[in-house]
């Protein structure tokens, strides 16, 4: 009879959950805990508030309810959310019953943009005296036509796929410009660990028995919202916007 009856309380659950049985199975193999990771993978489930969360994970097995007031007062909840969504969770060590961070990761995926504006070439190499002079005597119509800015961006994909973009795609005519835009750092794949965001290269280094090694930005997600996004990176905080189609 017992059995009966927990099989019945995860279907139900499963229904409250958004009926996601097979997302939840694809997800389970795609956010697997990093070593060292001690993030809770889930679905969150009917009845979340802002101060109950309610985690169905991705392991199968029952939904787990966690206090996440502190959370929510500290600003520590980005992406509200929603049933169904892809969560990531990070407890309390001294009590497992409450939540310090959540991340919806349904809501970071997607395509995320910034704009870049170029610069004269071996400016910052001449007297501040003749930076000045140069850029008076550029005509303005010159000046608008080669201050073109660009859109550079970042697509995060589902299964841990991360690609960046903007960058000119004819890298002679960018060599010739008497402008240039700044470095694209490109991207491969992302992940989640510990809170932080993780973005690797899409370059590999070799390590001891001829090894491929990708290095890994770590990254604190600052701000997330359905169509804003701020990062900090080591050197810099970046600020994006979300294109309108969502990648999945």
């Amino acid at each position: 009879m017992k059995k009966t009856m927990l099989i019945v309380l995860s279907a139900l659950c499963l229904f409250a959950c958004g009926g996601k049985r097979d997302t939840a199975k694809e997800e389970a193999a795609a956010q697997q805990n990093m070593p060292g990771d001690s993030t809770r993978y889930g679905l969150a489930c009917d009845g979340c508030t802002d101060s109950i969360l309610i985690l169905l994970p991705f392991s199968g097995a029952n939904p787990d309810t966690f206090d996440v007031i502190n959370a929510f007062q500290q600003h520590q909840v980005y992406g509200r959310p929603e049933v169904g969504d892809e969560l990531a969770v990070i407890l309390n060590p001294e009590d497992k019953e409450e939540v310090l961070m959540v991340i919806n990761i349904e809501e970071i995926k997607g395509e995320w943009c910034y704009q870049v504006t170029p610069t004269f070439r071996n400016l910052e190499n001449m007297p501040q005296r003749m930076q000045r002079r140069m850029m008076e005597r550029i005509p303005d119509s010159v000046k608008q036509k080669l201050l073109v800015p660009r859109e550079y961006g970042i697509r995060l994909k589902r299964g841990n796929v991360a690609q960046s973009f903007g960058a000119g795609r004819n890298r002679n005519a960018d060599q010739m410009s008497p402008v240039e835009y700044p470095k694209l750092r490109r991207y491969a794949e992302w992940r989640l660990f510990n809170g932080q965001l993780l973005l690797g290269t899409d370059t590999s280094s070799f390590a001891g028995n001829e090894k491929k090694v990708r290095e890994y930005d770590t990254v604190t997600i600052q701000m997330l919202r359905q169509d804003s996004l701020v990062l900090k990176f080591k050197d810099h905080e970046q600020s994006y916007y979300r294109k309108k189609e969502n990648v999945q």
